[in-house]
């Protein structure tokens, strides 16, 4: 008995004895993920004082041509011998009072001819609402804002104009993701017209919601869909076309405006450096309208000859392509029979992702895409201020949010994890939601996510353009000898910096990304350009050989 009593107690011993140091090492624990919150509080506090004011460092770095040409897929231009050309802004560029008028305009054909509500003239376009390549939701009658992976925008979802929570985007959709089945009802709004769709649509829906009407979504966007198209087919030029000419090139417009649309246009561009009404055309090899893109690339739709006096196409069958002839409709199997040009000797030039290039991009062709916007981004994202947040808030707390994450397991989230937490979050947020509102106010920029991430629309952009620029009249700046060369890091847009989050820390890093010196020297040669294009400000080559920070 007296042994039995004696066991149980050096038993209760060693039980007592194992969970001290079970506390002992829980506190050895606590006081260690303790000293690891206070190190990340440290050095949270040390980068809001070192961002103060802008680095020197950060200032110095070399800034992004507005007006290059940026390259996914390498060019050797010297190898191109047909330049292909969309009209409507790629080759011709409108003043922004345009978007008010196609408004204006396409809003008057819904309630003329379609029977829209009359209060719906009373609408005004907002230029500050919409940007290009967004996704109209057929279904939930949504206007999105799409990641590179194809997960809504935690900001970009707005149902008319009001933005929709993460919680109500969870309600409609499940999850931010968009699933192959959700994605069958979207439509890309990816052209220059996209501004003033965007915006209708967005007006219309908001209309029929606080009028507490029913409505099809799908109905609303063909109606303004159709009024846009209505609308539609109701000084470079001539620069670019020479030299291009001038090297023994071939050159041809292709488009699916009206003939008529088009001579007006190039008559009033040309009127001041051309001899005679219809000498437009002897710029071109080849003059293709009504071409009804993208189904001219998978159709065999015949060519037809246009008559431009009479407004008839002839019953003749076109078998060869004249000079200062109109030709109407037709296709690519037809266009390549004719012309006998091979895929890769032609580079085409437009401005909508799908309806310009993603038919010649699987056909073989050349493709680059035409984005007004790029200049202004790129503006935008040399600034100081923007490369700030980026630097020093972003990618800064980023960081150690993830650390944070990483160093404290979910048992021991102390108050003072929560509150570091919190702060780190809320000034992530601010950085965040003020280089969106240096783009645009509702969906931020167009090649990125609030997040900095790309958008859908930089996806396309990968999937459909092997280059990409402002204007055509951007490649006078190089020499048709020129090669054009994808940068080394292809996991972000060519056209976008990364900013080391410890720059203010280090020595301003390699602006080349450790290139070989000699490599840079060869291209530099290849692509060089005459001193007087050369625009100051920019490297020399930095449309060529884009500048990564690692």
């Amino acid at each position: 008995m007296k042994g039995g009593l004696g066991a149980n107690v050096r038993g209760y011993k060693q039980t007592v004895s194992k969970f001290e140091e079970q506390i002992k090492r829980a506190e050895a624990d606590t006081s260690e993920v303790n000293d690891d919150i206070d190190k990340i509080r440290r050095e949270f506090d040390a980068a809001k004082q070192r961002f103060l004011e802008i680095p020197e460092a950060l200032k110095a770095m070399p800034k992004m041509n507005p007006e290059g040409i940026y390259v996914n897929r390498g060019i050797r231009l010297d190898l191109i011998q047909v330049y292909g050309f969309d009209y409507d802004f790629t080759l011709v560029h409108y003043s922004a009072n345009l978007q008010c008028l196609i408004y204006d305009l396409a809003k008057e054909h819904m309630v003329n001819e379609f029977k829209y509500p009359e209060v719906c003239m009373s609408f005004k376009y907002d230029p500050s609402f919409p940007i290009r390549g967004l996704y109209y939701d057929r279904q939930h009658g949504c206007l999105l804002k799409l990641d590179f992976f194809g997960s809504i925008e935690p900001e970009g979802c707005f149902y008319g104009h009001r933005q929709l929570s993460e919680k109500e985007i969870e309600e409609i959709y499940g999850t931010r993701h968009i699933g192959r089945d959700q994605a069958r009802h979207l439509v890309g709004l990816m052209d220059f017209f996209c501004f003033s769709e965007a915006c209708l649509i967005a007006d219309i829906v908001q209309y029929f919601v606080d009028a507490k009407l029913e409505f099809d979504a799908c109905y609303i966007y063909e109606d303004v869909n159709r009024a846009i198209l209505h609308v539609h087919q109701s000084g470079p030029v001539i620069t670019l076309s020479k030299d291009v000419k001038g090297e023994g090139k071939k050159i041809f417009l292709l488009t699916n405006s009206p003939y008529y649309f088009v001579d007006g246009g190039m008559q009033f561009l040309l009127e001041d450096s051309m001899d005679s009404r219809d000498s437009w055309r002897e710029l071109f090899d080849v003059v293709i309208a009504k071409a009804n893109k993208p189904g001219f690339y998978t159709s065999e739709h015949p060519f037809r000859c246009y008559d431009a006096e009479k407004d008839t196409l002839a019953f003749t069958k076109v078998d060869k392509f004249l000079k200062n002839k109109i030709y109407y409709h037709g296709s690519l199997k037809s266009f390549l029979q004719i012309t006998k040009w091979n895929g890769p000797e032609v580079i085409y030039f437009g401005d909508h992702l799908f309806s310009d290039l993603r038919g010649p991009s699987k056909a073989g062709w050349r493709t680059a895409a035409i984005i007004h916007e790029l200049e202004n981004e790129i503006r935008i994202q040399n600034e100081d201020r923007y490369r700030f947040e980026q630097s020093s808030v972003a990618f800064v707390f980023n960081e150690l949010l993830g650390r944070l994450h990483a160093t404290v397991p979910s048992s021991k989230r102390s108050e003072a994890y929560k509150l570091l937490m919190y702060e780190l979050n809320e000034e992530r947020q601010k950085a965040r939601s003020t280089m969106k509102r240096m783009f645009n106010t509702s969906f931020g920029a167009t090649f990125l996510t609030d997040k900095g991430q790309e958008s859908a629309f930089s996806y396309h952009i990968h999937q459909y353009a092997d280059v990409y620029t402002s204007r055509p009249e951007n490649f006078l700046f190089y020499s048709p000898e020129t090669w054009l060369h994808a940068p080394c890091d292809i996991k972000i847009m060519p056209h976008h910096v990364k900013i080391r989050h410890n720059l203010p820390l280090a020595h301003l890093p390699d602006p080349f990304g450790g290139c070989a010196p000699s490599i840079l020297s060869k291209v530099a040669a290849v692509a060089a350009t005459p001193a007087s294009r050369y625009r100051s400000g920019f490297p020399d080559i930095g449309t060529t050989i884009t500048v990564v920070f690692r």
